[in-house]
């Protein structure tokens, strides 16, 4: 009979762990609070009927520790050093400068991930058992705190692994998310305790406590970044430690990519700044990293910060005001963004009316309800974001926010992204899209059209005068004065814009166009690939994947536009108004040495870096690819180039050596 119950007990915990980690790790928990809550209940249940078989890594026993009488000093084996910090673009680009210098070469992998703004902490298992939590203090000392560790669900007490490393030291970050101190502090005032002002100040609140119990109703969680002293481990990279916490159980950092190069990882810093609004957990910061272990001994600390790590980190203001109204807009691919009209409030010196929702679906997670009170947040170049709702302030019974379902500018029914949380207007001649298609079309970045703002673009689609791109170069003088605040003098100098923007090339065409997925770097890797229009034309999805950062998914978009009825009677309307579909001359290559070969570069080479190798091939008219394939002419390989020389040599493709690649064009010379 023991037995049977013994098993049981052990059957519900491992369900109670595994739905632990569907909760926590995957996001997508598999049964509902209430069955979850009656598992807990039953393996509760059956140890304190059978005391002998409880264990300390029951997940029952996550609060069931009395209060202690202090917090004990812990000494940390290895120093928990600060991140040096860097506030724009520019001090990046010297950091990389500085790291070049020291191994010799720019061209390492990094690592790019979230800074969860949060108390750092680090775990230490024991043979697979958590023994102990400890605050980083100041560096050298920590606060013990494993008895609020304990408590926290997304920590697993013990590793899941019949085969754990001896000792495990991980580090990471304790936070709390907005919607959980949204709770808090409305059970702070209604036992009338003090607020707290952030997730950060109350998580570093709660961790201290001496008794558990009250941590463990303030629902923290924690992310895991990195290591301490260990014995055991397996990884020799940052992406594989990564996964080899995660297969433990352990809650790796989210949101985390490899690059080849710092100068790749810099620039994807401000596409991850745009994710922050979709989270509902605060960062301070991004951090790079060096990705190999190795290249992070070479680089070595200094005595206040390791050398291969830095954080990319801006300004962070806050205001409270309340929402008076939420309006919405139609974007150029037909997103609808919900907008906030705020009580004008002072933020980082300037006035704030507005803010964006992003999407229904943070409207729904955060509960916002106009007439609420609500904490606005500017952070460095990023608009000014709803951040919470303080419900503590909201009076009486408020209506939720009905979002549209129909489109307010055209009345089409709306439709959710498969998969997404984007709701747009189907309707590509919707006038609100065509709008601001239009506005994006002569932006600076785009065909470069001076004079064609936001004001005459509406009135030009009011009037019925343009209801695509080529009816702008069809548009005539008296059309033009016609129209009201537009004199001959103005139509003139819009007409001459428009002429010279035909011939801004096929770039500037394609990043213009508001293809989903195609932004100025896309276009520019398309047209520098292809030189032509029709060239991208002939290519399959398959072809276009393979392109060095295009991948499939903006194969897909590009292929579709490019084939669909909309794209080909887009593309000949334009090319018969004499636009240009070729690549500039400015950027076409200086010879055709290496027409036709396709080349993948990997490894650590000597004497040039891997993108100045990818330069000199784009130059002679070759292209360069992020994958071995089939296809591949050549690879070109360093020390350590890995998978990549492994499977060239499994399809028998030629390996060249820099010198070898050297020669290769000096050949192809000598046989012109």
């Amino acid at each position: 009979m023991d037995q049977d119950i013994a098993q049981q007990i052990v059957s519900l915990r491992d369900q109670i762990r595994e739905h632990d980690r569907r909760y926590y790790q995957d996001a997508a928990p598999t049964v509902s609070d209430l069955d979850y809550d009656q598992l807990m209940q039953q393996l509760a249940e059956l140890e304190a009927e059978h005391p002998q078989l409880l264990t300390a890594d029951s997940p029952t026993q996550r609060v069931g520790e009395q209060p202690v009488d202090h917090l004990q000093t812990v000494d940390h084996r290895l120093p928990m050093l600060s991140i040096d910090n860097t506030y724009n673009l520019e001090e990046l680009d010297k950091y990389a400068e500085r790291v070049a210098n020291l191994v010799g070469t720019a061209d390492i992998p990094w690592v790019v991930e979230l800074k969860v703004d949060g108390v750092a902490a680090a775990l230490v298992y024991e043979q697979g058992q958590l023994t102990r939590g400890v605050t980083r203090g100041n560096g050298i000392q920590g606060d013990d705190i494993t008895h609020n560790i304990r408590t926290i669900t997304d920590v697993p007490l013990k590793l899941q692994t019949d085969n754990p490393p001896a000792l495990l030291e991980i580090r990471g970050e304790v936070y709390m998310t907005n919607n959980d101190l949204v709770r808090l502090n409305e059970y702070q005032q209604s036992h009338q305790e003090p607020l707290y002002k952030n997730t950060r100040n109350a998580t570093a609140g709660s961790i201290r406590l001496l008794d558990p119990r009250i941590c463990a109703r303030r629902h923290l969680r924690m992310v895991c970044h990195g290591t301490g002293y260990c014995e055991g481990i397996r990884s020799d990279s940052h992406m594989d430690f990564l996964s080899e916490i995660n297969s433990y159980g352990l809650p790796a950092t989210p949101h985390v990519d490899r690059f080849t190069s710092f100068a790749a990882a810099a620039a994807h810093c401000e596409k991850l700044i745009e994710k922050i609004a979709d989270l509902d957990f605060e960062i301070d910061g991004i951090v790079l990293k060096a990705d190999r272990f190795t290249d992070r001994e070479q680089l070595g600390q200094t005595t206040k910060s390791p050398r291969w790590i830095v954080a990319y980190k801006w300004e962070r203001y806050e205001a409270v005001t309340r929402l008076q109204a939420i309006e919405v807009q139609i974007g150029k691919t037909g997103a609808i963004t919900p907008v906030a009209q705020l009580e004008p409030v002072e933020l980082a010196g300037t006035t704030v009316s507005r803010a964006s929702l992003h999407n229904a679906d943070e409207i729904l997670r955060k509960d916002i309800r106009v007439g609420d009170v609500v904490v606005v947040e500017k952070a460095g170049k990023i608009i000014p974001r709803v951040v919470r709702v303080e419900k503590h302030e909201r009076q009486g019974r408020l209506p939720r926010y009905p979002f549209p379902t129909s489109c307010p500018e055209c009345s089409t029914t709306l439709i959710k992204d498969e998969g997404g949380v984007y709701i747009r207007c189907p309707n590509y001649d919707c006038p609100a899209q065509l709008k601001e298609r239009l506005c994006f079309f002569a932006s600076r970045n785009a065909m470069e059209i001076e004079g064609l703002g936001d004001k005459l673009v509406d009135q030009l689609v009011t009037a019925g005068l343009v209801t695509n791109y080529g009816d702008l170069y069809r548009l005539q003088k008296e059309q033009l004065v016609a129209l009201e605040r537009m004199g001959e003098k103005s139509a003139t100098a819009l007409l001459e814009q428009l002429e010279l923007s035909r011939g801004r090339g096929l770039t500037r065409l394609l990043n213009a166009l508001s293809i989903r997925h195609v932004g100025a770097r896309v276009a520019a890797i398309l047209a520098s690939h292809f030189g032509s229009l029709e060239k991208m034309q002939q290519a399959s999805r398959e072809e276009i994947a393979e392109i060095n950062e295009i991948g499939p998914t903006i194969a897909e978009s590009i292929h579709l536009f490019l084939h669909d009825e909309l794209g080909t009677t887009t593309m000949a309307d334009l090319a018969s108004l004499g636009l240009a579909m070729e690549i500039l001359d400015s950027e076409q290559p200086s010879s055709d040495l290496l027409a036709d070969l396709i080349f993948v570069v990997t490894g650590t080479l000597l004497q040039f870096t891997r993108d100045q190798i990818k330069q000199m091939i784009q130059q002679h008219g070759g292209k360069t690819a992020g994958s071995v394939s089939a296809r591949t002419s050549y690879l070109v390989a360093g020390d350590k180039a890995g998978s990549k020389l492994t499977k060239a040599q499994k399809l028998g493709i030629p390996v060249l050596d820099e010198s070898q690649f050297l020669a290769l064009l000096e050949k192809q010379q000598a046989g012109q």
